[in-house]
């Protein structure tokens, strides 16, 4: 744990690890964005690209949920595609749509841009708000990247997709490109993470959101040597590693032999259905975010459900299933943290 570096508030850390803890860490995905007015303020002047390329304004975004909510972790405030614009893929994040490519990969010339970051060159601003952070934070920083199915999604859609046809058609009728296509986005999330983790970033969560549009035996073959190769790497570094996919619970058998720490799941099962499958892993997880706009008494019980399920065996992390989404209140997030830890502090005299 020397090596982590923590000042204070260590509980995720140790959840990850599989380790005793006082109390059931939380924190949530999206924790910092539009549901904030603060941030909202901040968007009204400055791109999300602007943001997260400024070092102090982006520092400022990522703590403002760990000051307000009090949660267990902060996450950087990037976005997947900072690695693939930072390399000089012609990406934009489009308001009420998201990333949005110019030009899809049709050809293998079309790869030819996909290469390993040069951090000093490529994402200074990324290092520099770490090193910010890790200064003024008591909580550990998440780093996080877009794992290669995901990422090669938007690349060859040129944006998001409802049933992800045309990447699976790729994969199918092109598999030496495909496989040349993972391979180069499989380093180029190494070469990001590692340079997050070099520049502070204690925890590193893989987002593979679109990839539970794929079958267990895609994932197996298309797929899984790829997330293999990369978790191995990363587990080199000592830094814990999280897993997180959207619909994926039909893959968890295939997560289960990964070299990760941590596996994420969306709120379509159980914390009690995924142990009985023999998971070993340590779980975040799950409350649906749709419940963020439900009564409280209604979010204390489903809450409630969840961390009866997760709190009694070690390696339990509370999260959403999904992203916050804007129309959800400060409020509402900062009473569920409360309830969270109150609810399972074991020691709070000596904690």
């Amino acid at each position: 744990m020397d090596l982590l570096k923590v000042k204070k508030n260590d509980v995720l850390l140790k959840a990850c690890l599989k380790e005793p803890v006082p109390y059931v860490p939380v924190w949530y995905m999206r924790q910092a964005g539009r549901y904030q007015p603060e941030y909202r303020a901040i968007r009204q002047k400055y791109s999300f690209f602007e943001i997260s390329h400024n070092p102090e304004i982006c520092a400022e975004v990522t703590k403002l949920p760990v000051t307000q909510l009090g949660v267990d972790a902060a996450i950087l405030f990037a976005d997947i595609m900072t690695p693939l614009k930072s390399i000089g893929i012609n990406v934009d994040i489009v308001e009420g749509i998201g990333p949005v490519i110019e030009n899809p990969i049709r050809s293998e010339k079309d790869l030819e841009g996909i290469r390993l970051l040069n951090p000093g060159n490529d994402i200074p601003f990324v290092q520099e708000t770490i090193k910010i952070l890790r200064d003024k934070l008591d909580v550990p920083l998440i780093g996080f990247a877009g794992a290669p199915f995901t990422l090669a999604s938007y690349l060859i859609e040129g944006g998001p997709s409802k049933g992800y046809h045309i990447t699976k058609g790729f994969m199918y009728s092109k598999p030496h490109l495909w496989q040349n296509l993972m391979a180069r986005l499989s380093d180029l999330t190494i070469s990001y993470l590692e340079a997050q983790i070099e520049a502070g970033a204690q925890i590193v969560q893989v987002f593979d959101s679109w990839v539970g549009a794929l079958n267990s035996e895609d994932y197996h073959q298309y797929i899984a040597p790829f997330m293999h190769y990369i978790f191995s790497e990363l587990k080199k570094t000592g830094v814990p590693t999280i897993y997180f996919a959207s619909g994926a619970t039909h893959l968890l058998k295939e997560w289960n032999e990964l070299p990760v720490d941590v596996i994420s799941l969306d709120w379509r099962t159980t914390i009690e259905e995924v142990r009985n499958q023999h998971i070993d892993k340590a779980l975040q997880g799950n409350l649906d975010p749709s419940l963020l706009l439900a009564p409280f008494d209604l979010i204390k019980k489903r809450t409630k459900a969840i961390l009866d399920q997760g709190k009694d065996k070690p390696g339990f992390i509370f999260n959403l299933g999904h992203g916050i989404f804007p129309s959800v209140k400060v409020d509402t997030l900062k009473k569920l943290t409360d309830y969270i830890h109150q609810y399972t502090r074991k020691d709070p005299v000596n904690d």
